[in-house]
């Protein structure tokens, strides 16, 4: 009946921690009471900015977290923030922007991969911070980011602790040397180049779309357009239980429908629109031609009336009133309420005007959300708001029906179908990368392969360790620097022999001791009968590698490479026919292997088969910093020799 149902996800989360310094010891109560005053501050600050935002599963949302161990007494956020990356960083942004308008307090943030701030600028990270030591050393403090550094001894710095620091010691450190502990500059470009444009990004991030939908839905989305992300997300989660809620509509009548526009964030509107479904006969949900003009409207309404209606499945229609409750008999309410009309939260409306109560329903909600959570047992799941807001909510489906002919339009969905160009192009902005100038025909024509092999040979040259390996700087960014002796020396153990040498395997007594550096073989203190074996095993080594080079040389394996003599200018080839078959014959001479003939070659035909695509060879040249040009040859792959000086 469907495809790609989702069963399950993992839920992303973040955390962020405010702290107030200096950190001085204070009364229990009275530090509590201060901290609620700085989250009915910071709430009200930020709220008209974070009381239309649509989150993707739950809201940025702060509390009094009492003091543990070392740990002191602080502010307290978590926000599951599922597929969509966006609420993550635009966290962050509310994050920094705190701390900026509130100097006196230091804010840490982390998700479920840890440090994910110094993942974002791992490529600039000084050498001696890694995730073993990063506990507690990155903060914002008046809306910059901090790194506490580590001494390179112990006690080389009277203010720095040799080890991670505690939360006390790391909040005394911010309070006494701020300017100190900021990060460097490529550091803070990296996290800035994803929080940049807010809060106007928000905007750009929204997607509006018709919808055909039960007249019930629109008038609950009219009071609280975030609801809509739950109705995605339970039509995206769906499973085959959720369905059998929407065989026979209770709730959400499909004889009831009329077009609207909803507003989505991109990522909802994407999930909703990619997934295939055919909804159940039984349900009155029918669907006209793909060809109908209205087509898009009537799918995306169906399927989102099939989220609404799992949603108000799942709780009983006689759920406790004293969850309704909770938000009006809150005493915090009336002072939060007055703190939005003197920051124009209302904008001059007309107090009672449809617009000032829709502006009052949405604050009403946020305050329910994120100043004054209540307990999860009081808590009202989102099918409980929506029926409380269909029995509380009068709607006439006629004057809805009269508002069809004024809906605004529906922005362009041309940004679901990227091409390949524009997805590098995306991709290279995320990375921080400016975007490669187009190669024109003359450079085409002049293009250098040997910029392949040394961007290669500079790669293989870096250090690799069990984390990985570093890649070359962009080169506008650093030199490259190429050691050509152990390039070289590494490919003969591999390829073959360079012409002056007759093994393809050279391993000399230090490469010797590398390789058995983990068996701490030191070769310095064996003896002489043991230096001698072990200089007879090497060679014994030695013997039976030439011996399979030679068995490989007339395989097909051995005839895939190119060697320095097939290279050789035609008349020289021919005049030396004769040898060459003598020596091919006598089997007793190794043509040595040309080692930037074959990685270009190789890395081309490669480049070739992608056709334009996303491969290895693109991803690694790119990563690099080499641009080659497009293919213009659509014949059979021909290789051909860079040039030599």
């Amino acid at each position: 009946m469907e495809e790609n149902m989702k069963l399950a996800t993992v839920e992303d989360t973040v955390e962020y921690h405010l702290f107030l310094i200096p950190d001085e010891p204070r009364d229990p109560e009275k530090h509590k009471e201060i901290l609620q005053k700085y989250i009915e501050r910071i709430m009200t600050h930020f709220a008209p900015m974070l009381v239309p935002y649509i989150w993707q599963n739950q809201p940025f949302n702060l509390k009094y977290k009492p003091g543990k161990g070392d740990v002191p007494a602080h502010m307290f956020g978590m926000t599951k923030f599922g597929d969509n990356i966006e609420d993550e960083w635009f966290i962050v942004y509310v994050v920094k922007q705190i701390t900026k308008e509130f100097p006196e307090l230091v804010a840490r943030i982390e998700d479920n991969d840890g440090e994910f701030l110094l993942i974002e600028a791992a490529d600039f990270l000084p050498k001696w911070l890694d995730p073993d030591n990063s506990a507690n050393r990155v903060f914002f403090h008046q809306g910059e980011l901090c790194i506490i550094p580590a001494p390179r001894k112990p006690g080389a710095v009277s203010w720095l602790p040799s080890t991670p620091p505690t939360i006390p010691q790391a909040l005394n450190i911010i309070s006494t040397h701020p300017e100190k502990i900021l990060a460097s500059d490529s550091i803070q470009a990296a996290v800035n180049r994803r929080i940049r444009g807010y809060p106007e990004k928000i905007q750009a991030s929204l997607h509006r779309a018709h919808c055909f939908l039960p007249a019930g839905i629109v008038a609950v989305l009219k009071q609280r357009p975030r609801l809509v992300a739950a109705g995605v997300q339970a039509f995206y989660l769906r499973d085959p239980i959720d369905l059998r809620a929407c065989r026979i509509f209770k709730t959400f009548l499909p004889e009831t429908r009329i077009m609207a526009s909803v507003t989505f964030t991109k990522c909802l509107y994407a999930q909703l629109v990619q997934q295939r479904f055919v909804p159940d006969r039984r349900s009155g949900y029918k669907m006209p031609p793909p060809s109908h003009p209205q087509y898009r409207a009537h799918e995306l309404g169906m399927k989102l009336a099939h989220g609404f209606e799992i949603l108000c499945s799942k709780c009983s229609p006689h759920f406790s009133d004293s969850k309704k409750s909770v938000m009006t008999t809150s005493p915090l309410w009336a002072g939060f309420l007055e703190s939005l009309k003197k920051n124009d939260y209302f904008k001059g409306l007309i107090e009672g005007s449809a617009q000032y109560q829709a502006r009052l329903e949405m604050a009403k909600n946020y305050f329910q959300l994120s100043v004054n959570r209540p307990e999860s047992s009081l808590a009202l799941s989102p099918g409980e708001e929506i029926l409380t807001l269909l029995q509380t909510t009068p709607f006439d489906i006629e004057e809805l029906k009269k508002e069809e002919a004024n809906l605004p339009p529906e922005d362009d969905d041309q940004w679901l179908d990227l091409s390949p160009d524009q997805l590098d192009q995306l991709l290279q902005e995320a990375a921080g990368k400016k975007e490669a100038e187009p190669i024109s025909k003359k450079e085409e024509q002049n293009y250098d392969l040997t910029q392949v092999s040394e961007s290669m040979k500079a790669f293989i040259s870096k250090v690799s360790t069990h984390k990985g390996a570093e890649l070359p700087r962009e080169p506008s960014e650093a030199p490259i620097t190429f050691d050509a002796d152990s390039f070289l020396n590494y490919f003969d153990k591999i390829l073959g022999p360079r012409p002056h040498e007759s093994d393809s395997d050279d391993l000399d007594d230090e490469d010797f001791e590398c390789l058995d550096s983990d068996d701490d073989l030191d070769l310095k203190t064996q003896g002489t009968g043991e230096e001698a074996s072990l200089k007879g095993t090497l060679n014994d080594l030695k013997s039976y590698m030439a011996q399979m080079d030679q068995e490989l040389a007339n395989t097909s394996i051995g005839k895939s490479f190119t060697t320095q003599k097939q290279m050789e200018p035609l008349s020289q080839t021919t005049s030396n026919n004769s040898d060459e078959e003598d020596s091919g014959a006598g089997g007793s001479v190794m043509t040595p292997v040309d080692v930037d003939l074959n990685l270009v070659s190789n890395i081309l035909e490669s480049y070739s088969s992608q056709a334009g695509l996303a491969g290895p060879a693109s991803n690694l040249l790119q990563s690099m910093g080499v641009q080659l040009p497009d293919n213009t040859d659509h014949r059979p792959t021909r290789l051909w020799p860079p040039h030599h000086d």
